[in-house]
């Protein structure tokens, strides 16, 4: 072994993750050494923030000597080779139980890795464990029966974040410097939001997915929005997870074989910037976030304009109608029988808050209209290729916020209008911090930050315009927990 490099701190916990892939392939570093420092790193704080449900310990440090052995022979070595990584524990990996927060599935043991799982191990990277999730990952928070509630490490007081919330309190913490996560409604953009850290949900049909595990297929509805994508420290952790998870599997016919690097724009690239929209709630911090974001991109050469995209009131109102629908026809059962209290108590407020879908002929209009929502974004980042605004509109919400009654579940919509409007219209988005907020319960103050949505399959130019903002507003993680 070489020397270290002298600017990179002495914990490896603490490093990126191509900071580790880059020491590992120069020998300065052992994928063994990396891999355990994240594993005494996860005995010193998991205990505190209860993220990582699944620790796979002897069979990380064998995986990682033997990406030693293959280190010290000639040839070409993968982007994330002996880089630590997690899992969200709702997707596939040969020979452990897909739990995803529900009891009736300890047994549910998958017979094969999941598309996003065997890209990142063709990836070289090293699996240390899974993330806690809430039932069905079908929750702004992570709480479930089976394995607890996972803590939020900026304040106990307020929620890390769901689904993937696992996922983003173990990176702030500094268990791993990369994630695996999904989004269906925020479940990536939430989290890192709430603890800290950034994430990427990338255009559907981007990475491909698919779990052996599955009973039945999942709805039309889901089909049309859910993604897998990364959570990491760093942005440009997010852009090597995102290329490296995103090689095609004929299991997903859904799979596009796009480019990860689009045609160059012209510039000075235009940015919509959101600060106010009808029906979308935005605290005050988190307006002077978005307006920080905003300066942060006009000093890097972007033009920026306060401006408003089509309606994001509407197309969140349209995902929270077929959310609610199929919900209540094909899940709700389910969850009651299979889930816990809690989960059943936020899954009936979500759709006695949100107006029913009477009859079938109605239902198959509002999944039409998808396509009127999708088009009219599309034409707009014609001439405005990004647009910046809230990740969610409020702070992090205080715990037990999404089990109590029809007016909180309805500042939640509002409050996260512009997350889900993004999954309905199918588009990528980076969330990136952007500093903190004071408050009482929160010593530290809570993280804030903002989301970077670009047109389809131009991650890309998310990516870019996100790591400007990161250069002016660099993530305090990680961090330890508050006990």
């Amino acid at each position: 072994m070489t020397e270290r490099p002298a600017k990179l701190p002495t914990e490896l916990w603490r490093w990126d993750a191509l900071d580790l892939a880059e020491a590992i392939r120069a020998r300065t570093i052992s994928s063994r050494e990396a891999v355990a420092a994240c594993l005494t790193r996860l005995a010193a704080v998991n205990g505190t923030v209860n993220a990582v449900v699944n620790i796979q310990a002897d069979q990380a440090l064998a995986a990682a000597d033997n990406a030693d052995a293959a280190t010290k022979r000639d040839g070409t070595l993968p982007p994330l080779h002996g880089v630590p990584v997690l899992l969200k524990d709702l997707v596939d990996q040969a020979g452990i139980a897909t739990v995803d927060g529900v009891a009736a599935f300890k047994t549910r043991i998958a017979t094969e890795d999941s598309p996003v799982v065997a890209n990142w191990r063709r990836a070289g990277a090293i699996i240390l464990g899974r993330t806690n999730t809430p039932p069905f990952s079908a929750r702004w928070d992570t709480s479930n029966a089976v394995h607890g509630r996972t803590w939020n490490p900026w304040t106990r007081a307020r929620t890390p974040g769901g689904s993937s919330g696992g996922a983003g309190a173990a990176l702030a913490t500094g268990i791993a410097p990369l994630a695996h996560g999904t989004d269906l409604g925020g479940s990536i953009r939430y989290p890192a939001y709430c603890c800290g850290v950034s994430g990427i949900r990338p255009t559907m049909g981007r990475v491909p997915q698919f779990n052996s595990t599955m009973a039945v297929e999942r709805t039309l509805w889901a089909q049309m929005i859910a993604v897998h994508g990364a959570l990491a420290r760093r942005v440009r952790d997010l852009r090597v997870g995102l290329a490296a998870m995103s090689a095609g599997d004929p299991r997903d016919p859904f799979w596009v074989p796009a480019p990860l690097v689009g045609p160059p724009p012209a510039r000075p690239i235009k940015v919509a910037l959101v600060t106010d929209s009808p029906g979308l709630f935005v605290h005050a911090a988190v307006r002077s976030a978005v307006r920080k974001a905003g300066a942060a991109l006009a000093d890097a050469g972007y033009l920026v304009e306060e401006v408003q995209p089509p309606s994001i009131s509407a197309a969140a109102q349209l995902w929270a109608s077929l959310g609610a629908t199929d919900t209540r026809l094909l899940g709700l059962d389910t969850i009651r029988k299979l889930g816990d209290a809690e989960s059943y108590t936020v899954n009936r407020l979500f759709i006695e808050t949100v107006p029913p879908i009477a009859t079938m002929a109605d239902y198959l209009r509002a999944l039409a209209e998808v396509m009127t929502h999708r088009r009219a974004w599309g034409v707009f980042l014609e001439s405005y290729p990004l647009i910046v605004g809230p990740n969610s509109g409020d702070l992090p919400f205080e715990i037990g916020f999404d089990i109590k009654d029809i007016p909180l579940t309805q500042h939640q919509l509002s409050a996260q209008a512009l997350m889900t409007a993004v999954n309905l219209l199918g588009l990528p988005s980076v969330a990136v911090p952007v500093g903190s907020a004071e408050v009482a319960d929160a010593p530290r103050g809570l993280p804030l930050g903002v989301q970077v949505i670009a047109g389809r399959y131009r991650e890309d130019l998310a990516l870019e315009a996100a790591e400007a903002i990161e250069a002016r507003h660099p993530s305090a993680t990680p961090i330890d927990p508050v006990t």
